[in-house]
C-alpha cells in the first residue's frame, strides 16, 4: 500500500533529519549506511528509543537503537549528570522525528507525535508483528566514535503515494511549533 517513490521519500526525509538532527555539533559527521532484510530483522543494539508519528492513512516508526557505550555516552551527555544516555537520545530523537514530521505534514497535514520512549533492543524482531508495509534498517555513524542504529517502520491503512523533495539547505534551528 505503499508506493516505491513514498518509501524513497520517507528515506530521503529520514537521511537529511538525522543527518542535521541527531549530530551534537553541526560539523560532526552523519554517515548512514542500508542494512540487508536480514539485518533489519535483528537487533542492532541494546536500547531503543520509538518514536511514532501517525495519521488517518499510515502509522511511521522511528527506532532509534544505541548501547550505553562510553563513546556514547562521552558524545551525548558531554559530561551531564543531570540526565540518562536515555534521556538524551529521546531528546535527540525527538528532534529529528519533529524534523521528519516538519515535512511530512505538507504531505499529510493530519500528523501527530508520540512522546518518545525506551524498550530493549529485544523487541526489534517483533516490529513484524505489526506486519509493515515498509521496514527498513540503518546504520549511523555519527561524529568520530558513536554507532546507532535507525529502524524505519510504516503501517498503511490506505494507499501512501508522494514525493518529497529534500533541499539540503533547508534547515531549521530548532525552533518550537505552537499549534
Amino acid at each position: 500500500m505503499i508506493s516505491q517513490q513514498a518509501k524513497e521519500s520517507i528515506e530521503r526525509i529520514f537521511f537529511h533529519s538525522a543527518c542535521t538532527r541527531l549530530p551534537i555539533d553541526s560539523g560532526d559527521a552523519c554517515e548512514i549506511t542500508a542494512l540487508d532484510a536480514q539485518q533489519a530483522h535483528c537487533a542492532l543494539a541494546s536500547h531503543i528509543v520509538v518514536l511514532t508519528i501517525s495519521s488517518i492513512t499510515f502509522r511511521f516508526l522511528l527506532v532509534l537503537h544505541f548501547d550505553d557505550d562510553k563513546a556514547t555516552r562521552d558524545y551525548y551527555l558531554r559530561d551531564s549528570e543531570e540526565r540518562s544516555l536515555s534521556e538524551a537520545l529521546m531528546e535527540v530523537g525527538n528532534l529529528c522525528c519533529g524534523a521528519i514530521n516538519q515535512k511530512m505534514v505538507e504531505f499529510f497535514p493530519d500528523l501527530g507525535m508520540s512522546t518518545p520512549y525506551q524498550l530493549s533492543g529485544a523487541c526489534v524482531p517483533h516490529l513484524t508483528e505489526l506486519k509493515p508495509d515498509y521496514l527498513a534498517a540503518f546504520r549511523l555513524s555519527v561524529g568520530a566514535n558513536v554507532q546507532l542504529g535507525a529502524t524505519l517502520c510504516v503501517c498503511a491503512s490506505a494507499p501512501v503515494d508522494f514525493v518529497a523533495h529534500v533541499n539540503e539547505a533547508e534547515e531549521s534551528s530548532g525552533e518550537l511549533e505552537l499549534f
